[in-house]
């Protein structure tokens, strides 16, 4: 008897584990560049898109203001880095790259090593970290609009998807977030919002943490923080609390295409991330990220670049009576045109400026990402001519309906 007591504890485990795997694996991990991409392929090939592989390449002269990418790209230290340990990049990390660049962040966040866990990109996080958390009785609470990926991985756990509408300042709702279900396993807040690119202040947050559901946590996705002046919260992971923050070096830093992100937890919250798997980091995502943040300078310029660019293109929309979403605050805004959202995509792709994308509860509202001063002034005159033009007829309207369907599955 006492032997198969014992064996009750390995036996769950291993039964975790099991689950754990065919969740990892019953469906793809969605990325901002998945979405995007999907969001311009009325028709792709099935499951192409949705697997992060997107549609034909664009041709060279197309803008590309559709993936909230940073067209600045990785700093002159971030690639140096690369260009010293690319050498060494047939062997697993010999160097250590991902132990240093994880000290390099517990440093500078004020938390100890075993509160981070480094990544490649945030998307593995995100999407691990729902699948911990919620479940068929678990719920997954999230804004609207809000970024998707965290719906689709609640889709793969089976957990029910509640939305809740952003405030009247384009805020998350954080008490309506709270109240909406006792059994909320997750509550995600993208902080700057993506799409909208507004602030929910940390004020807001901290009430959330403190007023949630027991047993719930608080998933802060802060991807955009840098690009503006609000705190961010790792304080607060640093005091024990129940909320995972995630980080990714895709966005100020313009590493998108080298891939390097983390989570910031309690460890023991991390441990539940484990059992889902996670691929050996790049050494060269790991060198780059490291000399990004050893850069003194680096925030506090783009910042002040894209900040620049940003606010020109919103004063111009402004002045030619183009109604913009709410208070942008990062490298992303929304416009409601007043016509359907996905022929304004079609009809700026026909004249070389890639935008994306809609969200079903706003479908005239079209997100543009900030490009650099030139792709901007690109955009200016393409919107012009499309808002200047008539709308598309019904039947271009069909097909781009087919899109949203496929985009919001």
């Amino acid at each position: 008897m006492a032997t198969e007591t014992s064996d009750k504890p390995a036996l769950a485990r291993r039964s975790f584990l099991r689950s754990a795997a065919f969740l990892a694996t019953a469906a793809p991990i969605m990325t901002e560049a998945s979405l995007a991409y999907a969001a311009q392929t009325p028709a792709p090939p099935s499951g192409m898109a949705l697997h992060g592989q997107g549609p034909t390449a664009p041709p060279s002269s197309m803008v590309l203001i559709n993936a909230n990418e940073n067209p600045l790209g990785p700093s002159k230290a971030a690639c140096d880095a690369i260009a010293r340990v690319a050498p060494l990049g047939g062997r697993y990390d010999l160097t250590g790259e991902t132990e240093l660049l994880t000290k390099t962040i517990a440093a500078q966040s004020g938390l100890k090593p075993e509160f981070i866990a480094v990544y490649a990109g945030s998307s593995e996080p995100l999407h691990y970290s729902v699948l911990a958390f919620t479940s068929p009785t678990k719920s997954f609470v999230t804004a609207d609009p809000s970024y998707e990926a965290g719906m689709f991985a609640a889709r793969t756990s089976q957990a029910k998807i509640i939305k809740t509408p952003l405030t009247s300042a384009f805020a998350h709702d954080v008490k309506a977030m709270v109240a909406a279900d006792a059994q909320a396993g997750i509550i995600y807040i993208c902080n700057p919002n993506n799409p909208t690119g507004t602030l929910t202040t940390k004020q807001d947050i901290v009430w959330a943490l403190e007023n949630k559901p027991a047993g719930s946590i608080l998933l802060v996705d802060e991807a955009y923080i840098h690009l503006t002046d609000e705190p961010d919260t790792l304080d607060l992971v640093a005091q024990g609390k129940d909320l995972i923050v995630l980080r990714t070096f895709s966005k100020i830093y313009g590493m998108a295409g080298i891939r390097c992100g983390f989570a910031a937890g309690r460890p023991d919250l991390l441990a539940k991330l484990k059992p889902f798997g996670q691929n050996a980091m790049p050494i060269t995502g790991s060198a780059a990220a490291r000399a990004s943040l050893e850069d003194p300078n680096l925030i506090p310029e783009r910042r002040k670049i894209i900040g620049d660019t940003r606010r020109d293109t919103i004063a111009w929309l402004k002045s030619n009576g183009y109604k913009v979403i709410g208070d942008p605050q990062t490298n992303c805004f929304m416009i409601d045109t007043g016509r359907n959202g996905r022929a304004v995509m079609a009809a700026m792709k026909a004249r070389n400026v890639m935008i994306g994308r809609t969200w079903p509860i706003w479908p005239n509202a079209v997100r543009i990402s900030v490009g650099t001063p030139e792709e901007m002034a690109a955009f200016k005159v393409a919107f012009k001519a499309v808002m200047d033009g008539p709308p598309l007829a019904e039947a271009d309207h069909v097909q781009l309906a087919q899109l949203d369907g496929y985009v919001a599955r």
